[in-house]
């Protein structure tokens, strides 16, 4: 080859790249957009069977390999690009070099594509369980999803122990019975569940070991009210129910109990319903509080041990408060109200005695009128007196009066003469029913009213009681002349009573 023609070819294979020698690449269909995870391997040619030395630029920080034989491979990071931007150009320019000075360069872009990874799983730590309530929260550190993807955590029923809840954060919870804890000690459980990543669905799976805890706890106890502090008066009952439970099984609990700042407060208030299961029912009583104080303040610790002697105790704070006795209140207003009734039948039954003795009188005084007269008798003018001879029998002889005589018989009313007068007796008798009348329609009214306790508590009771006094000192009592001598206030059985006054409670 002549000197002219060596410059012509250098002159038109280096400065102007001529169609003799190019890059030769894989179909671009094929790798042109990859995903990450993946690798991407070829290698890369000239169209001659010449060997230059292939070099790359652009590929910093990406991890491509790329070497002077043409042979490309890269793995791309998952790193590279992230869910929200989805896909990423890498731009790269492969050039070929020959040892005369000659270069060729080709422009090549890939498209890079987020690919979205499973969440992962780590070893995860044991489960130690209590008997009762548990939570297990260790799950989100253990737990991760390599793109940062939001995870959820998702339950397998199948693979779930009775009692076990599994939220959508993580979060385990198992109320554990005494059959399961027990069950516990010789074999231990598994809990599976599922992690998944949003938005992509990918899935993993997780294992928890559930075993009993090795730790000796105190036992737990639950009271019912949880409030520790009562305020209460005399007459109210406080009720707690206790409930006791060991974390290491209920067999391990060695006593219940409480004890009291007041020596008042005995044993008899403690029921046992089962062995973990107490009653705690007190009612002070109208004399538990002095009347000076108004208040007395009473602390009451409930406290459960277990065999190893480890304790546990609630401690509740009673506020006493004093009250009425209204059991020795309503006593003493069934006695008023009682008395009340009991003067006005006793009144009312010598009413109705005395009406029964003026009616006898006036009868008495109605057949006088009939049945008795007084006879007058008076002499007129009296011409002469002689004795008369009798010729047969001069022994008999009589006397004649001369003249002349009247007799007149007039009729009087007897009572008029003897005894009162008929219109006073009949004054009384209207008396009598008048005001036996008024008392019993308000003795009616009154054991209507006040039958029960709760209605003799209103203030009107006394008012209305009251109201009776004027009847039973009736101004025209002293008119019936009644026996002063007999008792105001009779024994009068419940029953006697209820006959006068049929609504008369006896509460």
């Amino acid at each position: 080859m002549t000197g002219a023609f060596r410059l012509f070819a250098a002159i038109f294979l280096f400065p102007c790249l001529t169609e003799a020698q190019q890059l030769v690449f894989p179909d671009s269909a094929a790798w042109a957009t990859w995903p990450e995870g993946k690798a991407l391997q070829y290698q890369v040619h000239v169209t001659d069977a010449s060997t230059p030395k292939f070099s790359i630029e652009g590929a910093n920080g990406y991890g491509i390999s790329f070497d002077s034989l043409g042979r490309f491979f890269w793995q791309p990071s998952f790193d590279l690009v992230d869910r929200i931007t989805g896909q990423k150009e890498i731009n790269l320019i492969f050039q070929a070099e020959w040892k005369d000075g000659r270069k060729i360069r080709k422009a090549k872009t890939i498209v890079l594509q987020h690919t979205n990874r499973p969440p992962a799983v780590d070893d995860l730590p044991v489960f130690y369980v209590r008997q009762g309530n548990n939570t297990y929260t260790a799950l989100p550190d253990y737990v991760r999803d390599p793109d940062g993807d939001p995870i959820v955590f998702k339950a397998i029923p199948s693979q779930m122990p009775e009692g076990v809840t599994l939220s959508s954060g993580g979060l385990v919870t198992w109320l554990l019975s005494r059959n399961q804890f027990a069950a516990l000690k010789n074999n231990a459980a598994i809990i599976e569940f599922i992690v998944q990543d949003q938005p992509g669905k990918e899935e993993t799976r997780g294992r928890i070991r559930v075993a009993q805890t090795q730790l000796d706890l105190p036992p737990d106890l639950l009271m019912v009210p949880a409030d520790s502090v009562f305020s209460l008066r005399e007459d109210e009952r406080v009720n707690l129910k206790i409930y006791v439970s060991d974390p290491n099984g209920d067999d391990n609990i060695a006593g219940v109990d409480f004890v009291s700042s007041d020596a008042r407060i005995i044993k008899n208030v403690w029921k046992e319903n089962s062995p973990v299961q107490y009653e705690f029912t007190w009612m002070p009583g109208y004399e538990f509080v002095n009347e000076a104080d108004r208040q007395k303040r009473v602390e009451i610790i409930f406290f459960a041990f277990d065999k190893s002697a480890n304790r546990v105790q609630r401690k509740v704070t009673l506020n006493v408060l004093d009250a009425e006795n209204l059991e020795e209140k309503d006593k003493l207003l069934f006695q008023r109200y009682r008395l009340s009734l009991v003067q006005a039948k006793t009144l009312i039954d010598q009413l109705d005695e005395n009406h029964e003795k003026l009616t006898k009188m006036y009868k008495q005084a109605k057949k006088g009128k009939k049945n008795r007269a007084i006879v007058n008798a008076s002499l007129g003018a009296t011409t002469g007196l002689s004795p008369l001879l009798l010729e047969i029998d001069q022994s008999r002889a009589v006397s004649a009066l001369g003249g002349t005589a009247v007799l007149t018989m007039g009729t009087l009313e007897a009572t008029e003469v003897i005894g009162k007068s008929k219109s006073d007796i009949l004054d009384r008798m209207k008396v009598n029913v008048e005001i036996r009348n008024q008392l019993q329609v308000e003795g009616d009214n009154f054991a209507r009213k006040y039958a029960l306790k709760s209605a003799r508590r209103s203030k009107e009771f006394a008012a209305d009681r009251e109201k009776l006094v004027p009847l039973l000192n009736h101004q025209k009592l002293v008119l019936l002349e009644l026996d002063a001598s007999r008792p105001a206030i009779a024994k009068v059985s419940d029953e006697a009573l209820r006959k006068t006054f049929p609504d008369f409670g006896e509460e």
